[in-house]
């Protein structure tokens, strides 16, 4: 079991029905980012009159390191409430689990024939592996499991950081090379931050598929049946490829936007990398979007064949 199973799995003791704070506790912070973004907003509306006369545009820094921010802890609340689904996940393997024998006994059906060696059928909803027990967790999904919340914890400090590095900005000398190397790191520590948040959450997605792959197995090796896995189909093979790619744009981003602070002695210069700079920041975060976008899609896949192995079992059609 993974080092942060004590948040996601509760024990068997534990109600199903019992209700978590986690839906709260993540609307409460998707309304807090939402209010900093508007208040970005109003800070940009501010200034806006500013531009054309050449005054102090310098609160467009603090707008642009606040809005960022906000859209971090909207993120948060994201991941908060991905936490509950994975608790409550948990705690309906549990239930079902003590419940199918008894409405197998209830309902008269014999018990279960003796399990399968390992096979391979179809169904509707792809390839499925049948095993005598449980499988073990695949890689990815142990990967998922270990390192979904440093990724969260990373992106938070990266994003609190870059909020600070872009206020120092704002109250730097305009145009001078110090405000343009605080510029330089705010922006690519807060989509560092970002992209650290999105990764995070795309590995909560996949601690959400494991659930389902592991929690479905122990329902049915519980009852003696054959027990069928649902194969990786190809939408979660190529989230794993984008997430990574886009990890690796977040990453080169923040590198190469410490390049840029290194020249900001050269204005030119600087203003040429910051330029490039800014579509490969919004690609990275495009591709991890993309990637969650697979990871939904693996989910409902997912989900619909647990429904129809359940009804299998609940009609002994083992």
């Amino acid at each position: 079991m993974s080092t942060t199973a004590w948040i996601t799995r509760p024990g068997l003791q534990v109600d199903p029905a019992t209700r978590t704070r986690h839906p709260s506790i993540g609307l409460a912070l998707a309304l807090a980012g939402m209010m900093l973004t508007v208040i970005a907003a109003f800070i940009s509306a501010a200034v806006i009159d500013r531009i054309a006369t050449g005054g102090d545009t310098s609160n467009l820094t603090t707008a642009f390191a606040l809005n960022t921010f906000g859209l971090g802890v909207i993120k948060v609340g994201i991941a908060v409430v991905l936490v509950g689904i994975v608790l409550g996940l948990w705690r309906r393997v549990s239930a079902v689990t003590s419940a199918l024998p008894k409405l197998r006994a209830a309902a008269g059906l014999p018990p279960p024939g003796p399990s399968s060696p390992m096979v391979t059928t179809t169904t509707a909803y792809g390839t499925t592996e049948i095993t005598a027990t449980a499988p073990d967790p695949l890689p990815i999904h142990r990967m998922a499991e270990r390192l979904w919340l440093p990724m969260l914890v990373m992106g938070a400090m990266a994003l609190t950081i870059g909020l600070f590095v872009g206020l120092g900005a704002a109250g730097a000398e305009a145009g001078s090379e110090s405000s343009r190397q605080l510029s330089a790191w705010a922006q690519g520590t807060l989509f560092l931050g970002e992209g650290l948040l999105l990764a995070g959450i795309a590995l909560l997605l996949g601690t959400i598929l494991s659930g389902l792959r592991r929690g479905g197995a122990e329902v049915q090796e519980s009852l003696g049946v054959p027990v069928q896995t649902l194969a990786m189909p190809a939408t979660a093979k190529v989230f794993i490829g984008l997430m990574m790619l886009g990890m690796m744009a977040a990453i080169a981003q923040f590198v190469l936007y410490g390049v840029a602070a290194a020249n900001a002695a050269d204005a030119s210069a600087y203003a040429v990398l910051v330029t490039w700079l800014g579509p490969l920041r919004e690609v990275a975060l495009g591709v991890l979007l993309a990637s969650i976008v697979l990871a939904l899609a693996t989910i409902a896949r997912a989900l619909g064949f647990q429904f129809h192995r359940i009804r299998q079992l609940a009609a002994a059609d083992a």
